[in-house]
């Protein structure tokens, strides 16, 4: 399975119209190979009129979350939940339950596009989660409204969005605010060293390590539910290679996998920002 989802990659390069059905196709496979273990789910219509869907893999009552591909030209990240799916519905982990969705933005996806076609315009989406010190309106998009509206159905304790192409496990806050550390800083510190044992990324706080980003998803799961959020920028290139894919692959699913045995079983307490925001801290962001 593992040379199928690459292989997915090169053929839709040639065929971008057919790139989330190439996806969709993969998570079919999945599951009628492991229809004990993986079940379809549709978490609501996008913008682009297609449904965003993904896959329920295992039974336990802890609820964890993978999402890939909020920023469409990020195609590593999809090939990294393709993987996670294929290697938890073979081996799910015991007294959890994995939910992963491979694409959330499908319009990006298909034109190999950072941002999103929405009727508001177009958005980045992982901009577009209300914050503490985002301002102006969110959820232009559909797909982050039923991102957040699943989070919250579904009891997600963990989460692991990712995205490529800065090689590191970050944790909250990333937004713009000096006031960066969190009460759990010592744990969320412990759970990115856990995923990081593979691929040997960089370990630190989003905004300090990375750059300030008002209303990303990893600062909202967090934010609002206290749910355990990690943030996983993976590989050197938004373009990787077959190899480089494999390679992402190779050394991340057991990365998220040790994440979510070793979280908490129980969302955070004391996940509410009591600092200040400070938009003269934000830094250069890194989008190309």
């Amino acid at each position: 399975m593992l040379e199928m989802i690459l292989s997915l990659f090169l053929m839709t390069k040639a065929a971008p119209a057919s790139n989330y059905a190439s996806v969709t196709d993969t998570l079919r496979r999945i599951v009628q190979e492991n229809p004990t273990n993986a079940q379809w789910i549709d978490i609501g219509p996008s913008d682009s009129g297609q449904m965003i869907s993904g896959l329920k893999i295992g039974n336990g009552e802890i609820a964890d979350l993978i999402v890939a591909t909020h920023h469409g030209n990020e195609y590593g990240s999809t090939a990294v939940a393709l993987g996670a799916a294929e290697a938890f519905a073979r081996n799910p982990i015991p007294g959890h339950t994995v939910y992963v969705i491979p694409v959330l933005n499908i319009s990006g996806y298909n034109s190999r596009n950072r941002y999103e076609r929405t009727s508001s315009g177009t958005v980045d989406p992982n901009r577009d989660y209300p914050g503490p010190c985002v301002n102006g309106a969110s959820h232009r998009s559909k797909a982050t409204k039923a991102l957040a509206e699943f989070l919250e159905n579904a009891k997600i304790v963990s989460s692991a969005t990712l995205h490529t192409h800065w090689p590191a496990v970050l944790y909250p806050w990333g937004f713009s605010t000096r006031d960066t550390k969190t009460e759990y800083d010592s744990t969320f510190i412990g759970l990115s060293k856990d995923a990081v044992v593979e691929s040997g990324y960089e370990v630190g706080n989003s905004k300090e390590l990375l750059y300030a980003a008002d209303g990303a998803f990893e600062d909202y799961a967090y934010w609002k539910h206290g749910v355990w959020s990690l943030l996983f920028e993976m590989g050197t290139t938004h373009s990787p290679s077959q190899n480089q894919m494999k390679q992402m692959i190779e050394v991340n699913v057991p990365g998220l996998r040790r994440f979510f045995e070793n979280a908490p079983k129980q969302r955070a307490l004391n996940h509410a920002f009591t600092g200040k925001c400070d938009k003269s801290s934000r830094q250069r962001e890194h989008l190309e």
